[in-house]
């Protein structure tokens, strides 16, 4: 299998992990996987897979998920929001390294705050001009992203031995 073929097999499974383990954290609200799956991406083929990645799950999360679709708009910034998760990973490549673990933690911690932040407050703030009245619910749509700032903080450094062994193997490949 030639490296475009195999870049391109790992675009599409890591979109359906992101729309599969959205399914399984559907019921944990704001908790999820796919900005961790979509940061990774980044990380380790570019930012182009990274972005395709985090807009292809997305959108099939946004689109088919057991709530129904969301409104275009709101699609729109998360798909957006979450292709954001790739290119950071992408920026974060040469910042992350098994010679300085305390500061490959630091900036997972960062990364988490930034594709969090990333993600909601464009949907907040389309959430809350949609469906008004804007302050309050963009006041509780923010609310909402303490969950997942919190979530994600956790799950980004918790990654690091495992991001660090899949960059080795991937050296190799």
């Amino acid at each position: 299998m030639n490296r475009s073929t195999r870049l391109i097999a790992r675009i599409a499974l890591f979109s359906a992990l992101i729309y599969v383990l959205s399914w399984s954290t559907a019921l944990l609200p704001n908790v999820n996987f796919a900005f961790l799956i979509a940061f990774t991406a980044g990380y380790f083929w570019g930012a182009i897979p990274g972005i395709l990645v985090g807009s292809v799950g997305m959108w099939l999360w946004t689109s088919f998920n057991p709530f129904g679709p969301a409104p275009l708009p709101i699609a729109v910034v998360q798909v957006v929001g979450l292709a954001t998760c790739g290119l950071i990973g992408f920026l974060s490549r040469h910042l992350i390294d098994d010679s300085r673990i305390g500061r490959s933690r630091l900036v997972l911690l960062l990364a988490a705050l930034l594709c969090t932040l990333a993600f909601y407050l464009p949907v907040s703030l389309v959430d809350a001009w949609l469906f008004q009245p804007f302050w309050p619910r963009l006041i509780t749509g923010l609310s909402f992203m303490g969950i997942s700032l919190i979530s994600n903080m956790i799950l980004f450094p918790l990654s690091l031995a495992v991001i660090l062994r899949i960059r080795k193997r991937e050296r190799l490949v």
